[in-house]
């Protein structure tokens, strides 16, 4: 029985499929087409694998909880994706196990550039999500945990950001899917100065209970709050106080987590 599967579903059915042991690595020559969905289904479910559903996107180590995950084809146009991404007649798709050096390492646990909008989770994680709803997917919760740092502009690619959409009760939620012991945070904020404002303070609350308070200053590099390390599956960025100046735009480049796996799930 193969152990992963890689499948491209277009208009009128399958398009493509592979299927291997460890690691499947597929091209499929065609140019995407709206509603059209990469499929991959896992053999060994609890563990970590590496995804680069894009050759002009990075890998990532992700841990996988469903035997069948669908990635759906950004639409074209502003999507919070590079504008290489998904485009041209020619693509290669990689899924992989991932090896123990590369998930028994600090890291930023927080990093998916391929997490979905899915309310019930993608299937593999982190997995981030917001009680916001983003006006455009430029501003969507997983453009927070996607990598990209670049914040000196707004709107599109590289620029993406999870927007508060101006609510002062925004939450933004990163999901492991597993146990993980962070022992530092990292902010970087929407630095478009003057047309951006900043958040003065925020918290950060844990799915163990535990909170930080975080204060925060106006500048493009990101923050970095060395904690006490703690293990948790879940943190949910929140109390956010916005700074006295007459933007009302703020927005999140990026949040990090870092830290290692806690799991004892055999690799």
């Amino acid at each position: 029985m193969e152990h992963i599967s890689l499948k491209v579903y277009s208009e009128g059915g399958m398009a493509l499929t592979a299927c291997a042991p460890e690691a499947v690595s597929a091209v499929y020559h065609a140019p995407y087409k709206p509603g059209d969905r990469i499929a991959i289904g896992i053999g060994e479910v609890g563990c970590h694998y590496v995804f680069q559903l894009d050759d002009a996107m990075p890998p990532a180590v992700v841990f996988v909880r469903s035997p069948y995950i669908v990635f759906p084809i950004p639409a074209p146009g502003p999507n919070g994706y590079s504008p290489k991404s998904f485009s041209g007649a020619c693509h290669v798709l990689r899924v992989r196990k991932a090896l123990p050096e590369e998930v028994n390492v600090r890291r930023n646990l927080c990093f998916n550039p391929y997490d979905t909008e899915s309310e019930r989770g993608p299937g593999f994680y982190p997995h981030a999500s917001s009680n916001v709803k983003p006006t455009s997917p430029i501003f969507a919760p997983r453009t927070a945990i996607d990598g990209v740092l670049e914040n000196d502009a707004h709107d599109a690619w590289p620029y993406e950001a999870w927007s508060s959409n101006r609510d002062p009760e925004a939450q933004l939620t990163v999901d492991f899917g597993r146990p993980v012991t962070v022992d530092e945070l990292r902010l970087t904020l929407r630095a478009d100065y003057p047309h951006d404002s900043f958040w003065k303070s925020a918290a950060v609350r844990f799915s163990d209970g535990t909170m930080e308070n975080l204060s925060l200053q106006m500048t493009a590099r990101p923050q970095r709050f060395p904690i006490s390390p703690r293990t948790v599956t879940s943190l949910t960025l929140c109390d956010l106080q916005k700074n006295d100046d007459p933007s009302p735009f703020i927005a999140l480049t990026q949040i990090e987590a870092w830290g290692m796996d806690a799991s004892t799930q055999k690799e």
